[in-house]
């Protein structure tokens, strides 16, 4: 069950468009402020792995 707790990126300004993270024991789930309030779920270990990928660019 997705958590109500999103946390907003803090690399977002007011009014742009914002990704926000929510955690619990089903896993990573994230999502933007996009109208359809799409939601994308990934385990913690697959998390951890774009996070990686992405400091190394």
């Amino acid at each position: 069950m997705i958590t109500d707790r999103w946390q907003k990126s803090s690399y977002c300004q007011e009014g742009d468009a914002c990704v926000h993270i929510s955690t619990d024991p089903d896993g990573v789930h994230l999502t933007d402020t996009d109208p359809a309030q799409t939601i994308v779920t990934v385990t913690p270990a697959t998390f951890t792995t774009f996070l990686g990928l992405v400091k190394s660019l």
